[in-house]
């Protein structure tokens, strides 16, 4: 990877890809986990960034947009918001890497309302491999503000998965031919 590149890995979390996750996408969240952890391995194996801006909420929270249309998901200290599988022991491992770092998003795009757009500037990083879930929701708009801010997005789809089929077909489409994003 090249020192103006990063990852994002967005929202791979147990309420998102567990069976049991409060809003999963279920086994083809879980079938993204191996290319995932392989990325990530890669990026920071080369120096370069992974950067996991992940979800969260607070139960009941009446003046979020998302309390009307999912059940709570992604709950701060709860189960559910913990990384799915192999990507926990991972960024317990990496946590302390210096080009490694999670930040808390409280909506659909890594962009809103976060700092993201700043330090990718000020690390000059002008490309975003972007993976996890969901394709169609959180991936989607965190590649509408990416495009929006000028920067190259690269969408993995072995390592993004929505909640249906339709949905994954439809946002893989859109990355492409809508947002000009490279789909590899």
């Amino acid at each position: 990877m090249a020192a103006n590149e990063a990852l994002l890995i967005i929202d791979y979390t147990n309420d998102f890809v567990h069976d049991d996750g409060a809003l999963t996408c279920g086994a083809a969240g879980q079938a993204l986990e191996s290319s995932i952890i392989a990325l990530a391995d890669q990026f920071a194996a080369d120096g370069s960034w992974v950067i996991l801006p992940t979800d969260v909420h607070t139960p009941n929270d009446p003046y979020h947009p998302e309390s009307k249309l999912f059940p709570p998901h992604n709950v701060r200290n709860t189960w559910g918001r913990e990384f799915y599988g192999q990507l926990k022991p991972w960024f317990a491992q990496h946590q302390d890497d210096a080009q490694v770092y999670m930040y808390d998003k409280t909506r659909y795009s890594a962009f809103a309302g976060t700092d993201l757009d700043l330090r990718l500037r000020e690390r000059h990083i002008n490309t975003l491999h972007l993976v996890g879930v969901c394709t169609d929701i959180c991936v989607l708009h965190t590649a509408v503000d990416a495009y929006n801010l000028n920067y190259n997005v690269i969408v993995h789809q072995d390592a993004v998965a929505a909640l249906t089929p339709a949905g994954q077909e439809w946002a893989l489409g859109h990355f492409e031919h809508v947002l000009g994003a490279q789909v590899v």
